[in-house]
């Protein structure tokens, strides 16, 4: 007699909500600071006042980081509620025509009338509110906004990315100074889309290049800007 073997799944979605502003964080520190620091470099500034910018960059970066994508997070989760909200009411005051909207969403993705009806039925039966949260609204456990959790996500990615190149600055030369957060820079934003692929499932080519590609063209503006910037001052 065969015996049935329960298949687990392992699937990425769970992560999309912190990993998303994690590696948000990550570039835009490794990003803002090198570039800033490239900039500053470029204007022909001495290895204090580059240190200087880029802790505050850090800094600044972070609060910025953290407070914007809690306020972000927050109004999609504001939403989310007042759309559960009107749903539970509706639940109360329309149970019939709910019951047929969530048949008839069920009949859209192929399941035949009666089947769709009897469906229907038994999610609501169970849980009314958590299935049209989830079939009518797209609204589940997963997907629901974490302020709190982006926010922090942010805040320490950011944090973390805006390390890598102000380190350089106490480890590098200042006359090779541009060059090395240049080069370095990139290889950690390769990286870093090489991780945030990996993490989500996905191939690591195509996030790196695009990371690395927008990267580059950040911190050659801001050098171009800031040895305009230098060469007037």
């Amino acid at each position: 007699m065969s015996r049935l073997k329960v298949h687990h799944e392992h699937h990425q979605l769970g992560r999309i909500g912190w990993m998303r502003a994690a590696v948000l964080g990550a570039n835009d520190g490794i990003v803002s600071t090198a570039s800033l620091i490239i900039g500053v470099a470029a204007a022909s500034a001495g290895q204090g006042e580059i240190l200087v910018a880029g802790v505050a960059a850090l800094v600044a970066g972070s609060m910025s980081m953290a407070a914007g994508e809690y306020v972000s997070v927050s109004s999609q989760s504001d939403a989310e509620q007042a759309e559960l909200a009107k749903e539970r009411q509706e639940l109360i005051d329309l149970p019939e025509a709910e019951h047929a909207e969530l048949a008839g969403i069920y009949e859209e993705r192929g399941l035949k009338p009666e089947t769709a009806k009897e469906v229907a039925h038994q999610l609501m039966a169970d849980d009314p509110l958590r299935a049209h949260a989830r079939d009518e609204l797209g609204i589940t456990d997963l997907t629901a906004a974490k302020p709190i959790q982006a926010a922090i996500s942010s805040a320490i990615s950011f944090a973390v990315g805006a390390a890598l190149p102000l380190a350089l600055v106490w480890l590098v030369p200042l006359g090779a100074l541009v060059t090395a957060e240049a080069v370095a820079s990139l290889l950690f934003l390769a990286l870093l889309g090489a991780v945030g692929a990996r993490a989500g499932g996905a191939s690591i080519w195509r996030p790196m290049l695009r990371v690395t590609f927008w990267g580059a063209l950040a911190m050659a503006i801001t050098a171009g800007i800031g040895h305009l910037v230098g060469a007037v001052i």
